[in-house]
Formats: C-alpha cells, sequence, structure tokens
C-alpha cells in the first residue's frame, strides 16, 4: 500500500473504495484482511463513511493512518457515496469492495491478474462465500426480464433456486466455480477499468441502495464490456450487514429493481413488470397468511405480516426512485 499523498500515486494499479455505514467491526476486519492479503499491487484504501453513528470514523482513524478516510455528514446511499470515493481515487482500475467482506487467499491479486488476462471483459467479479464457506450466489446476477420476474412472483426462484429455468437471474445450478461472462457482478466485489468509469459517468446517483450495479453493467455492456466472474478470486461476504429492518431492505431492493424497469425496459415491458412485482407482493402477504393458519408457525405469520406491511406501503416503491440531478 502506498502513502496516496507521494509522487507514487500516479503509479497506482488499484483504487480500493468501500462505502461503510454503522458496520464499524466488519469494515475493520475488512481492512485487515486487504492489507494481510494483497501483497502484489500499489493500492490505496478509500473509505467512504455515510454518517455512522457507530464510532466508525474514529476506531478507523485509529488502526488505519494510512486510509483515506471521507466522512460525509449525511447518509447519501451507496451509488453516491462510490462516486464520492471515486472522485479522489488515483489508481488504474476501481475495485468497488463491501464492508462486510474479508479477502481470502490473496483474492484481490488474483482479482487483477485476471483482469490483465481478460482486459477486454472490463468489469470482473469473484466468487462469494458465506462465514461458514458455502457459496453466497451473489457474486453476480443475470439480468431482469419478464420471464425471471414471473418467477419471482410465483416464488419459483424458491422452489427450483438450483433451476436454470425457474431461478434465472441466480444462474440456477451454477456454483460460481468456472470462468463465465455473466450479466451483471454485484457491488460487493466489483472491479473496473477507471477508464470505463469515467466513460459511464459512474453509478447512476438515482439509485439509493440496489440495483445501482445492475444499471452500471447494461450500460457498460452498450459500450463493449463484457463482465466475467473468476472463481480464483474468492471472498467472505457475511450479507445482510446493513442495519434495516427486512421489511425497509425489501422495499428499498423493490424500490431499486423497479427504477431498473424504468431505466432499461420497453413501455409495454415496464407495466408488465410493475404488474408482476405488485402481484408477488401481495401473493406472498397471501400466501405466508394461509401457511401460518394451516401450519401455526409463528415465523411464517411474522414474514406474512411484512409482507402486509410491504404491500400496504406499495406506492412508496411500485414507481421506483425520481430522477436525481446529483453526482
Amino acid at each position: 500500500m502506498y502513502d496516496t499523498n507521494s509522487s507514487q500515486t500516479s503509479a497506482l494499479d488499484l483504487s480500493i473504495i468501500i462505502v461503510n455505514f454503522n458496520t464499524r467491526a466488519m469494515t475493520l476486519e475488512c481492512l485487515r484482511s486487504i492489507q494481510a492479503e494483497t501483497r502484489d499491487l500499489k493500492y490505496e484504501i478509500i473509505v467512504v463513511d455515510n454518517d455512522s453513528a457507530d464510532d466508525s470514523v474514529s476506531a478507523i482513524k485509529a488502526e488505519f493512518s494510512n486510509v483515506r478516510l471521507i466522512a460525509l455528514s449525511e447518509n447519501v446511499g451507496f451509488a453516491r457515496a462510490n462516486i464520492t470515493g471515486a472522485r479522489v481515487a488515483c489508481g488504474k482500475r476501481l475495485l468497488l469492495l463491501n464492508p462486510d467482506t474479508v479477502i481470502l487467499d490473496r483474492a484481490i491479486d488474483r482479482l487483477v491478474a485476471f483482469a490483465n488476462m481478460k482486459p477486454s471483459c472490463r468489469i470482473w467479479g469473484g466468487r462469494t462465500l458465506y462465514a461458514d464457506r458455502s457459496l453466497n450466489p451473489a457474486s453476480c446476477w443475470r439480468k431482469m426480464n419478464l420471464w425471471s420476474l414471473v418467477c419471482y412472483a410465483l416464488g419459483l426462484i424458491h422452489l427450483a433456486p438450483n433451476s436454470p429455468l425457474f431461478n434465472p437471474e441466480a444462474y440456477g445450478g451454477w456454483d460460481r466455480d468456472t470462468v463465465r461472462n455473466v450479466d451483471i457482478v454485484s457491488g460487493c466485489l466489483f472491479l473496473i477499468d477507471r477508464s470505463l468509469w469515467n466513460q459511464l459517468e459512474g453509478f447512476d446517483s438515482t439509485f439509493f441502495m440496489y440495483a445501482e450495479e445492475a444499471d452500471l453493467c447494461l450500460r457498460a455492456h452498450k459500450l463493449g464490456a463484457n463482465p466475467i466472474i473468476t472463481p480464483h478470486a474468492t471472498i467472505i461476504h457475511y450479507g445482510g450487514a446493513s442495519p434495516q429492518s427486512t421489511v425497509e431492505q425489501s422495499i428499498a431492493l423493490l424500490k431499486g429493481k423497479a427504477t431498473l424497469v424504468n431505466r432499461h425496459w420497453q413501455p409495454v415491458s415496464r407495466k408488465l413488470g410493475r404488474a408482476l412485482f405488485l402481484f408477488a407482493a401481495f401473493f406472498r402477504w397471501r400466501a405466508y397468511r394461509l401457511a401460518s393458519r394451516l401450519i401455526h408457525r409463528p415465523h411464517l405469520y411474522r414474514v406474512a405480516t411484512e409482507w402486509k406491511t410491504i404491500w400496504q406501503r406499495r406506492h412508496e416503491w411500485i414507481h421506483g426512485y425520481a430522477p436525481s440531478l446529483k453526482r
């Protein structure tokens, strides 16, 4: 790692950008793992803190004086925080990395080496595991379409999670154990050429949280990028580190997906997509409610109540985010 105030800054291979929001312990663990497992690269680490209330800023300053820390006075969301970090980044490539990750077996070195072997792809990702080292499949996604939304609305993705037909967005049945081109690389481990990021003007700041990397990848495809995954760059991604409630997290996810539909689908498909999102929320509420009455398990009633709330608040998410002028 190099001092970003030195003359060596212009020679940096990589800028690692981490957005922190009330994840102090995980962020510190992530930073320790980066420094322990990254040995072949000239790199800098930029942490953008979204106005955390858990003393993250002071803890990072105390342990990592060589990390560039940007402490924001408000939570601007994932997209805008990464844009903020990218503005001051000096590396030839940008690595967007979630704070709830741990680098394993020199994963960043391996990912950059893979990118050097496949430079035309321009966006690269790796393999993610849960804490127990089982596969976390959320390292990449196939783009949404009407069929994948039908599968989501009817719950087929849960009934047949390993089916590429009924769980298409998650590449059902693929263990991420081979090199493969994908539609979308997850923002938890997202390596991109700095020149492509600049050409795309980074994330669309309309997205507060969720689906911003999908939007960027879809735009990148139009410029000839071909995102790709390698199993040889493996990290732990705990997932679920957000302090949001299940309801708020689901609403944010639906709002992001609705925005993605607004951005990339044709008018007729857009209407059908919104109808499927609405059906999905209503169907889950009623299905879990019925199941709770038949089986008498408290957790089913709790889930039914959550989906009832999501359905009742549908006007907050069904039309997605309003376009933002902020960058």
